[in-house]
C-alpha cells in the first residue's frame, strides 16, 4: 500500500511561485504513474498534470498554460509540482495521485492511491 503525503502549500501574491512535493512510502515508487489534481472552491476534482514512469512523459491541463512544471525523483520516491506565474484561480487544495502500471490519465477513477492534499492561496 502506497501512502502518500503532499508539502509545500501555503499563501503567495498573484504572479508569484510555489513548489508542492510528494512524498511516496510503504509500497515501492517504481512503475506508479504520478499525477498532481486540484480542488477549487465550489467546483470538482480537476486534472493539473501527470508525469509517466516510462520516459517521465508529461502532461498538463490547458490552463496550466506553460506555468508548471511536474518533475519526478525516483531515487527519493518523491514528485514535485513547480508552479510559477499563479493566478488568483489557483487557488484550490492540490492533490497528489498515484497509479499502477506507470501509465496515467486525466481521469481520477484510473488512480489507486491519493494523497491527504495541501492548500495553495493566490492573493491579490
Amino acid at each position: 500500500q502506497v501512502q502518500l503525503v503532499e508539502s509545500g502549500g501555503g499563501l503567495v501574491q498573484a504572479g508569484g511561485s510555489l513548489r508542492l512535493s510528494c512524498a511516496a512510502s510503504g509500497g515501492t515508487f517504481s512503475n506508479l504513474g504520478l499525477a498532481w489534481f486540484r480542488r477549487t472552491p465550489g467546483r470538482e476534482r480537476e486534472f493539473v498534470g501527470s508525469i509517466m514512469w516510462t520516459g517521465g512523459m508529461t502532461f498538463y491541463a490547458d490552463f496550466v498554460q506553460g506555468r508548471f512544471t511536474i518533475s519526478r525523483n525516483n531515487a527519493k520516491n518523491t514528485v514535485d509540482l513547480q508552479m510559477n506565474s499563479l493566478k488568483i484561480g489557483d487557488t484550490a487544495v492540490y492533490f497528489c495521485a498515484a497509479a499502477r502500471g506507470g501509465l496515467t490519465s486525466e481521469k481520477e477513477s484510473q488512480y489507486d492511491y491519493w494523497g491527504q492534499g495541501t492548500q495553495v492561496t493566490v492573493s491579490s
